[in-house]
């Protein structure tokens, strides 16, 4: 392979959705302010021809979820094979989840309680959403939200879209699947071989990717411009730099610490697989591409990958978090809402268990909110006020949502000695990942 190839596989998958991305911002914002209205740019453009095709690509991106998630962690538990040592990086995965959510939202509370972004904002120079259209979450005792992890009927949880009690059944067979050995190989096959489909079916969607990602944000500039914006500006920013504070120093730092492994590298080889997320909003859509990533370029056993990426899509949403911290304040003080220390810890501990079992879709985060809204007696009014601005923070923290998965990924990989050091510091290793994506 002569030096000219390699460089041009390296761009491959990044600099087609990076092209995307900014041709569908400038596009949508030109149409904004200089396409006047009516029936060829509003029905027959924005709503028509950029609906359909963002939507599509979508669509066929939920069309994927429950069986690449079912499949990823079905042959990740089967392929570690131990039970206790499964049990052990369970564990560690889990307990580590927790504690970065929760890390995040106090970054998010304290970052908004430095901005005070709800102080000085003009509400009548926002324009809100009706709060009756917003669907909320209802209040479910601790108690109920383990239990509900359960699945009464497996099918049906896989029908609805029920991602917690997916994950739990998945486990279960895995584990079995473990446990019998040569006695379930047929068994066993078959969801190795359903999990390549899978994996092939991601690669034919991924295909469509730039054209999705070009309507997707054409569309969303096409309707709110950058006036939406400039009177929320400081919320905006607060969600932003504590997004950046999780992202640069959490993650890097927990790198470095627990990994022994350069944050740089990871970041350099990382890139791609965040600018997907920041792309497409969907942590559920980078899960192939993560684990590839991951074992290709970075060495991480695929063993491991497979079993804490498609869960870390589900349970671990620190963007998501940050978010929420964020909106408790600017909420607060925008309608004059005392908080004290009970409410803070209410909230660190209400939204990390919101965060749990929140669909990696596109601005799920906005329903989950209404959960932590109700937990210390915020208006719901405050959600319907930020839905305008929500799609270009729920790009940023869905990047931030997947890099979080990848570093607990390769944190747990090495303490279980499954990384391949070498590979990981090599630059040039997995360099045509992108392009056989692309080409496959």
């Amino acid at each position: 392979m002569t030096e000219t190839e390699t460089k041009k596989r390296k761009l491959g998958l990044t600099s087609v959705i990076l092209i995307s991305l900014g041709l569908g911002i400038v596009c949508g914002v030109l149409i904004h302010y200089f396409m006047p209205g009516g029936f060829v740019r509003d029905a027959l453009l924005v709503d028509g021809v950029f609906y359909v095709i963002g939507q599509g690509f979508i669509r066929l991106l939920q069309m994927l979820v429950v069986p690449l998630v079912f499949c990823s962690i079905v042959c990740g538990a089967a392929a570690i094979g131990d039970v206790k040592t499964l049990g052990t990086v369970g564990v560690k995965t889990l307990l580590f989840y927790l504690c970065t959510t929760a890390l995040a939202i106090s970054i998010a509370l304290t970052v908004g309680n430095i901005i005070n972004p709800g102080r000085g904002v003009d509400m009548s120079s926002i324009a809100s959403s009706d709060p009756s259209t917003l669907a909320t979450a209802s209040e479910t005792s601790i108690a109920e939200t383990l239990l509900n992890i359960i699945p009464k009927n497996p099918i049906g949880a896989a029908a609805n879209g029920d991602m917690l009690c997916v994950i739990f059944f998945a486990l279960f067979v895995g584990i079995i699947l473990a446990i019998l050995g040569r006695r379930v190989e047929t068994v066993h096959k078959f969801f190795t071989q359903f999990n390549d489909i899978m994996m092939q079916m991601t690669s034919m969607v991924m295909h469509v990717a730039p054209f999705g990602v070009f309507c997707l944000l054409s569309r969303t500039f096409a309707n709110i411009g950058f006036s939406a914006f400039l009177p929320m500006v400081k919320y905006v920013l607060g969600v932003l730099i504590a997004l950046a504070c999780q992202l640069f120093l959490t993650y890097m730092i927990l790198l470095f610490v627990l990994a022994r492994v350069s944050p740089f590298k990871f970041m350099k080889k990382f890139v791609a697989v965040m600018l997907f997320a920041f792309s497409t909003a969907t942590s559920n859509a980078t899960i192939p591409l993560n684990i590839e990533t991951l074992e290709k370029r970075m060495g991480v056993d695929r063993r491991i990958s497979s079993f804490t990426i498609p869960l870390g899509a589900t349970i671990n949403m620190d963007g998501t978090a940050i978010m929420q911290g964020v909106a408790v304040i600017f909420t607060a003080q925008l309608f004059g809402v005392p908080l004290g220390p009970v409410e803070y810890v209410t909230v660190i501990a209400t939204a990390t268990l919101a965060s749990i079992g929140t669909a990696g879709v596109p601005s799920v985060g906005l329903i989950t909110l209404s959960m932590v809204f109700n937990s210390i007696g915020l208006p719901l009014e405050g959600i319907a006020l930020i839905m305008g601005i929500d799609r270009i923070l729920d790009m940023c923290r869905t990047a931030v949502n997947i890099t979080g998965d990848a570093v607990c990924t390769i944190v747990v990989a090495k303490q279980e000695g499954c990384v391949d050091l070498g590979k990981f510091n090599d630059p040039s290793a997995g360099s045509d990942l992108e392009e056989v994506r692309m080409a496959s």
